[in-house]
């Protein structure tokens, strides 16, 4: 019998979706995370992707050959990075010379330039909003990117991979009693006093590493995966707070030093006992398999660092 923990059931899963997949020239539907539904009558062949996620799981499924532009802020992975670059800034024309049949772009860059996104959509050019806040969502998203590039097959397969990942990560965090794991203050942006939602993937690395979040009660900002938590609340948990965890990158340029500075932080537990950590934000906020590293890294940081 094949159970839903089978290991046969890791390699079951894509022969399932092949078969049961939309057949090249049957076409197929795709709902972004604006809510437009999009009906392929093939996968795209010429994308355009302003999101270095996109970029880099577009990769991690072998579709990099689609790819035919990426963003100005892509830096991983190596092998796609000299394919020309695009901004959301730059002109309607630029993008038309270009002849995408699919620019892939996040929610954040319809609120910024939505002129551009209505010329290029006048022009005929196909634009998907994709960008998971949820690790439910997660799993959606990839799919969805696989079934855009044809590549759903290798997306499924992502997935089960990352999965059972988790479940040895899960395993070994397990052994370890509740009243044992560090209360942990993540920290998204500084300057904002900003923390992360707690339904966010972020929130989701940090508990899988096993780490307790004592800003569960922040609240999303807009649906983002960014919550406000101001420093009043911060300091009144602060005999709660056992590890200082802050991401580290373009969205919080922090260093430790700025963070034992902040006025009334000293007061802060894992200030004084000098457990504050910065962590590489493309490893924690961004929806791609590196999150794995960035659990690993939490993990490690949390029991022994």
């Amino acid at each position: 019998m094949i159970t839903a923990d089978s290991p046969l059931l890791r390699y079951l899963i894509p022969l399932i979706l092949l078969l049961f997949s939309p057949q090249p020239g049957s076409g197929f539907q795709v709902t972004d995370n604006i809510g437009t539904s999009h009906s392929f009558t093939a996968p795209a062949q010429r994308i355009i992707s302003l999101y270095p996620a996109h970029t880099e799981n577009l990769a991690a499924i072998g579709a990099s050959d689609r790819l035919i532009g990426i963003s100005t802020s892509d830096s991983y992975p190596s092998a796609v990075l000299d394919k020309p670059r695009y901004s959301y800034h730059d002109s309607v024309e630029k993008f038309i010379q270009a002849e995408p049949d699919c620019i892939l772009i996040r929610p954040m860059i319809s609120r910024s330039n939505p002129n551009l996104i209505s010329k290029l959509r006048e022009y005929g050019i196909r634009i998907v909003s994709l960008q998971p806040t949820t690790i439910a969502e997660l799993y959606d998203y990839w799919l969805n990117l696989g079934k855009i590039t044809g590549f759903e097959q290798q997306a499924a397969q992502m997935i089960i991979d990352f999965k059972h990942e988790l479940e040895d990560i899960e395993e070994d965090v397990a052994s370890v009693p509740a009243e044992l794991r560090p209360r942990v203050y993540f920290e998204s942006i500084h300057s904002r006093m900003r923390t992360f939602a707690p339904e966010s993937i972020s929130i989701f690395c940090l508990t899988t590493a096993g780490g307790i979040n004592v800003a569960g009660d922040a609240v999303s900002r807009r649906g983002t995966n960014i919550a406000g938590y101001s420093k009043e609340r911060i300091l009144a948990k602060a005999e709660e707070i056992d590890v200082y965890l802050a991401q580290s990158g373009r969205m919080n340029r922090i260093s430790i030093e700025q963070i034992i500075n902040e006025p009334g932080f000293r007061a802060i537990k894992a200030v004084r006992s000098g457990r504050i950590y910065l962590i590489d934000e493309y490893l924690v906020s961004r929806p791609t398999p590196r999150l794995l590293q960035g659990i690993k890294t939490i993990h490690q940081l949390l029991y022994q660092g």
